[in-house]
């Protein structure tokens, strides 16, 4: 099942955290957002990770992430497909759950959206190893 050749989905922005909660409201919570993972030893691994996908649009999807190793070999991780829907002129978050993720070395991980079994999106997760001296010579500024 592929998306129609008119289809106006958009794939609005992508981001990486530690945790998302819903709030009164239907307000989403994001915790923890980053876009590197710096540590002080590999393999690393996090407990819990979340990949929010927040989409415009209209229709019916089945929506899937994955994370594959530097050299694009193996998927680290993948979620199941998720079916998410867009009211005309709508939009809807997609969140995939990923528990106790293991980086097993550094480099530019690829982090895939798929839509309907198609990459639609990709994007980087950088994992670096850094050293007690490098940390402590990081800035306070907000990247």
């Amino acid at each position: 099942m592929t998306p129609e050749p008119k289809s106006d989905l958009q794939l609005i922005y992508t981001l990486f955290c530690d945790d998302v909660r819903l709030e009164a409201g239907n307000k989403l919570s994001f915790m923890g957002v980053f876009q590197n993972i710096m540590v002080q030893q590999l393999p690393a691994s996090l407990i819990k990770f979340a990949v929010v996908n927040h989409w415009q649009g209209s229709g019916s999807y089945l929506s899937e992430v994955r994370i594959l190793t530097p050299d694009r070999q193996q998927a680290i991780v993948f979620s199941e497909p998720t079916k998410f829907e867009i009211a005309a002129g709508g939009f809807a978050d997609n969140i995939s759950f990923f528990v106790n993720v293991t980086f097993p070395k550094a480099g530019q991980y690829l982090v895939q959206t798929l839509v309907n079994s198609n990459l639609f999106e990709e994007q980087v997760l950088t994992i670096s190893d850094v050293t007690d001296s490098q940390l402590l010579g990081t800035s306070e500024a907000v990247n």
